[in-house]
């Protein structure tokens, strides 16, 4: 689509960065100042113009991008829109909210679409945070604090004399606000405002509008915040654009409302009784591009719906701002206009356990949706038996989805307590495996542990259970609660040794064995089955005899013991595979490539090492009890390797790998 810039200044650069990359070509630009844009159109080999009449006139482009300086927002919107041009414009949508309200209806009387900046709400760090208010951790939020520290323009900006008219709320306050009415829909009234005109008295020049601005601000939906927007304090501030919410079981930090580019540490929570912890991204992010969202917008157009979404949600900040200045000379309460905005939050990612995974009859299964990377629930580490309810509730509160738990790690109960606790994540954003141990593949043993296991976790039904190892043992007795009886009785129900001190095994085949489990999906306690610790010829086995089939493969998998064919055979039948101990190989992190890799890519060893199961399609569960590793290892798997990278920690492969 063919577009109109309308502003040739510093952003105008940035939006035509990018237009190489995407479906819009310049078709024209118009400035003020004609040697201004002649100097962008010749850089893009389109005509200019200092005339806009002229230019609407000339060029035959459906869509005008606004970004002349903020006071020309309105009047060059309403003449684009009155020559029947859609329009995005950057932000404020207007400085009046009657101006912005009558283009709006404009837009609306001629079907063209309306778009505002910022799109922010829609970058990579706001949809991660989106993603944890809408998992539920916050529990209802009541109260948040907002800052927009535009900072000194005469010090930065080579044109400061708009922002220095306008003051800091309709640039830098439209960040924050643009966002939180993308989350929790619109402002209903200012409680109170306040404004200053604080400002160096040896900068000659000074704001023509109150420099430093506060204001109460009241949420129809419940929330209410505090915005503090300000020419006055630096934006090398601790809080530049930071935002915090706080709920009743958590709270949310983010520490840029208008962040174009992701940072593993930009998104921290803490759930109410324990200290923040980082969410990283799971998954690759790239750049928000400020073209973005005019590109979204021509897509609306091209598809016959114009939108002005974004629009309303301009027209709504702009009756925020003028309310906050109302509010701050009469003290408040001042009512604010909707203009039609509404909430527009990103929905939680949800893992694939219904209506996915098992099929029966043999029938070819789909792949599980899985989560990136797991959490190893384990207390066994290092020859030792240690607590893991602090980590794994870390874990938790970081953004892992995936608990590997198990009837021998004997910490379901504590698992279930974390789970039930406020500020957990809700049940359907959960991926629980289970799994019964040896002892108990008996198949009234087996439907017992599942069943003991479940009420210990509060569980109605595991995502998956899989048979931990595929050899049977003597029954020995319930193995309910192990991490609270003494290591000599643990170990005496879970390894059953005869009086020449081996390991007494039964004669339950893998075939009947899977049989069971089969009894557990058919009685609802499992939404899909797997297998744990087998070999390929084992689970061949499973695929023969069962009716069932397994949706998951949970195997050691590392540099030095790939399993390669296992894992591409499981992944040409739609079988997902986990990978436990993905970093316990004794040596394995100190291989100099794996140290070469990750400088190279910013990862630590166990970095790079998660990265290549995640690039590979394996879904690793490393254990932690360090809540830095913890956190690490999350953001490891928002990595990718190339096949180049992937080869070189191919090639650590040891045959013949045993501990």
């Amino acid at each position: 689509m063919h577009c109109l810039f309308v502003g040739a200044g510093a952003i105008a650069t940035e939006y035509a960065a990018d237009l190489a990359d995407g479906p819009l070509t310049l078709a024209g630009v118009c400035d003020l100042d004609a040697e201004r844009a002649a100097t962008l159109a010749d850089e893009y080999g389109c005509p200019s113009f200092s005339d806009l009449d002229a230019a609407l006139e000339d060029i035959d482009a459906p869509l005008v991008v606004n970004l002349t300086s903020h006071a020309a927002h309105g009047p060059v919107t309403s003449t684009a829109l009155e020559a029947g041009r859609h329009v995005y414009s950057q932000k404020p949508l207007a400085l009046n909210a009657s101006v912005a309200g009558d283009l709006l209806e404009l837009a609306r009387e001629r079907n063209l679409a309306l778009g505002c900046a910022p799109g922010t709400p829609d970058a990579p760090t706001q949809r991660r945070a989106g993603r944890l208010l809408a998992d539920g951790r916050l529990g209802p939020v009541q109260l948040g604090y907002a800052y927009a520290h535009v900072g000194r323009v005469t010090d930065w900006h080579d044109r400061p004399d708009s922002f220095l008219d306008i003051g800091p709320l309709y640039d830098g306050g439209v960040y924050p606000l643009a966002l939180l009415v993308a989350w929790f829909g619109p402002v209903a009234s200012v409680r109170t405002a306040d404004a200053l005109d604080s400002w160096p008295d040896r900068v000659d020049q000074r704001p023509t509008a109150p420099s430093h601005v506060e204001a109460m601000l009241a949420f129809s939906s419940g929330p209410t915040v505090r915005l503090t927007a300000s020419l006055y304090t630096p934006h090398r501030s601790r809080e530049f654009y930071g935002l915090e919410l706080h709920g009743d079981d958590g709270s949310l930090y983010l520490d840029g409302t208008g962040a174009m580019t992701d940072s593993p540490d930009a998104v921290r929570y803490g759930r109410v009784g324990r200290e923040y912890v980082g969410a990283p991204a799971q998954y690759p992010t790239r750049r928000y591009r400020y073209l973005d969202p005019v590109e979204s917008l021509a897509h609306s157009v091209d598809a016959g719906r114009p939108s002005r979404a974004t629009g309303r949600r301009g027209a709504h900040v702009v009756a925020v701002c003028n309310a906050i200045e109302r509010a701050a000379e009469t003290g408040g309460p001042v009512d604010v206009a909707d203009h039609g905005a509404a909430a527009d939050p990103v929905s939680a990612p949800t893992v694939g356990r219904r209506g996915v995974g098992n099929g029966t009859d043999n029938e070819r299964p789909h792949s599980l949706r899985l989560p990136p990377i797991g959490v190893g629930c384990s207390r066994y580490r290092e020859g030792e038996y240690v607590e893991r309810r602090d980590s794994i509730a870390t874990a938790l509160d970081a953004g892992y989805r995936l608990l590997d738990s198990a009837e021998l790690y004997g910490n379901e109960h504590r698992i279930g307590e974390l789970l039930a606790a406020p500020g957990s994540p809700d049940r359907e954003s959960l991926f629980v495996i289970g799994k019964p141990w040896r002892t108990n593949h008996h198949r009234e043993h087996l439907i017992e542990a599942c069943r003991g296991s479940l009420d210990e976790l509060g569980l109605d039904a595991f995502d998956c259970y899989a048979l931990h190892w595929p050899e049977a043992w003597a029954h020995r007795g319930p193995l309910a609660r192990l991490a609270e009886q003494p290591v000599g009785q643990q170990e005496a129900l879970t390894f059953p040794e005869g009086e020449d001190g081996d390991i007494v095994t039964v004669d339950i085949p893998l075939k009947q064995a899977w049989k069971a489990l089969e009894t557990v999906h058919e009685r609802g306690l499992a939404h899909t089955l797997g297998v744990c610790n087998v070999s390929r010829a084992q689970l061949e086995t499973v695929l023969d005899a069962g009716r069932v089939r397994p949706a998951l493969v949970q195997i050691e998998r590392h540099p030095y013991q790939p399993r390669s064919d296992l894992v591409a055979f499981c992944h040409e039948r739609g079988i997902r595979v986990v990978a436990h101990s993905p970093l316990s190989a004794p040596g394995l992190l100190e291989e100099p490539v794996l140290t070469e890799i990750g400088d190279s890519q910013g990862l630590t060893p166990a970095g790079v090492v998660l990265a290549w199961n995640v690039t590979q399609g394996v879904v690793p569960i490393p254990s932690s009890t360090t809540p830095a590793h913890i956190v690490g290892n999350l953001g490891a798997a928002g990595e990718r390797l190339d096949t180049e990278t992937c080869a070189r920690i191919d090639g650590l492969r040891r045959p013949g790998f045993e501990r």
